[in-house]
């Protein structure tokens, strides 16, 4: 499978890139900076791109089999919410334009709901500092919601993502609802997250819907 990522010096991205590779799949890596993406690998093709050109990035996906997107403008950025929401939509115009239909995009907690009707990010214990980017993830789900020429995945992480913890292949999967375990917490490896994010490319039972795993 040829896939393009997005986003593969990232947190998330960087074990999605190594995910991938291991999965055999030949990778296109779109980066503002190659020189920041360490990793060599001879099924890996390092791309220069910027998210906000929409023709430049439409000529670098066409040809893949689908996309992975691991978008994050940086939660540093003061205009993360804008920067969100307009650089995702340039990747979907883009993938779009370039005649792929298949994309899985890494979203946020924040829209999953705590009780029906209540997201997680309109709680009172939800951390302001945080809030601009999850409502942004919360509009880019929106927006895909309305796609109808996208064949898109949308994957909610836990609220609490362990860097070290292993992959086990076991854990829960839910639609919109945030997934707590037996110790009260919302929770997954960073392992298991992106086993989840890749293997949604063959498994596809998300199709134009949202899912969360956790344990």
């Amino acid at each position: 499978m040829n896939i393009t990522l997005i986003g593969a010096t990232g947190f998330i991205g960087s074990k999605t890139l190594e995910e991938s590779l291991n999965k055999g799949y030949q990778v296109t890596a779109i980066l503002r900076d190659p020189s920041k993406l360490k990793v060599e690998h001879k099924n890996l093709k390092k791309c220069q791109g910027d998210i906000f050109d929409t023709d430049g990035l439409a000529k670098i996906i066409f040809g893949s089999d689908a996309v992975l997107d691991s978008y994050n403008p940086g939660w540093t950025d003061p205009n993360i919410r804008e920067n969100m929401i307009k650089g995702s939509l340039s990747i979907f115009k883009a993938t779009k334009k370039a005649g792929v239909k298949r994309i899985i995009v890494m979203g946020g907690a924040g829209s999953l709901e705590v009780q029906p009707g209540l997201q997680l990010i309109d709680t009172p214990e939800f951390p302001k500092e945080y809030f601009d980017g999850a409502d942004g993830a919360r509009q880019v789900l929106n927006h895909l919601r309305t796609e109808d020429d996208l064949e898109w995945t949308f994957l909610s992480p836990s609220m609490i993502i362990d860097p070290e913890g292993p992959k086990t292949g076991k854990y829960r999967v839910s639609r919109e609802s945030l997934l707590i375990d037996s110790n009260g917490q919302s929770r997954i490896s960073l392992a298991d997250l992106v086993k989840a994010f890749v293997e949604e490319l063959e498994e596809r039972n998300h199709i134009k819907s949202r899912f969360t795993v956790g344990y």
